[in-house]
């Protein structure tokens, strides 16, 4: 309720007033009319007061279960390009993406549904970065940016559509259900996708690893060696 809308229950409080008074006593005189007068300004303002305290005291609560509003959904801010082709496309592409998952996001009221989106957002946005920064990625990602990505956004789509319709039909609720339950595995899949992303670096750095360890042994550098060599002192 606003707090500028005035309460209406002084104006019946003085039509009641009005009522009573000329079923129960004369008004034929101003001398008849004055106290009537009188007694419907105290009657109003007593009235008036008592409405507006009530009023007061309802607003917060109305407050506190009011829906937040989202985030009004932001177009991103257009890059300039870089000179290779392949990767300009990839940047427009990824800001297309973005602002497309943010303007469903913004639509769809369903709070599980907006927190995947945000989870898809990140993790797409993050994948863009890392292709768009090592263009030769690109070919280990074909059916992510061909496929998968193409269809999540057409289910969201569907989703967003159908859920504006305001009808809860068989079609409508079954088909909305069944996005909801594959929305799981999409963001799981996406997660997978962007850490295979890294499989050739966490091989490069084992293989280090083990080069370093190997070396550190021969060098008798590992704690083993250090202290098989403290045995054989101790015991000489």
């Amino acid at each position: 309720m606003s707090r500028n809308r005035k309460p209406v229950s002084p104006i019946y409080a003085i039509a009641m007033l009005w009522l009573a008074w000329a079923l129960i006593l004369p008004l034929f005189t101003l001398l008849h009319y004055l106290p009537l007068i009188i007694a419907a300004m105290i009657l109003y303002n007593i009235v008036n007061n008592n409405a507006k305290k009530k009023m007061e005291k309802q607003e917060p609560v109305t407050e506190q279960y009011k829906r937040p509003e989202k985030e009004v959904a932001r177009p991103v801010e257009e890059k300039k390009t870089t000179g290779n082709p392949e990767v300009d496309r990839l940047m427009k592409e990824r800001d297309v993406t973005i602002s497309e998952l943010r303007r469903l996001n913004y639509n769809i009221e369903n709070e599980k549904i907006s927190a995947q989106i945000d989870d898809i957002e990140a993790t797409t946005s993050r994948i863009f970065d890392i292709v768009i920064a090592h263009p030769e990625k690109l070919g280990q990602l074909s059916k992510f940016f061909n496929y998968y990505l193409p269809t999540t956004m057409k289910l969201l789509n569907t989703y967003d559509r159908m859920g504006s319709q305001g009808v809860a039909g068989e079609n409508i609720t079954g088909t909305m259900r069944k996005v909801e339950d594959t929305l799981d595995m999409v963001v799981n899949a996406f997660h997978k996708q962007l850490d295979s992303m890294f499989a050739g670096e966490a091989l490069d750095v084992n293989a280090d690893i083990a080069v370093m360890e190997n070396l550190m042994k021969t060098e008798g550098l590992t704690d083993d060696d250090i202290s098989q060599i403290k045995l054989t002192l101790s015991q000489e």
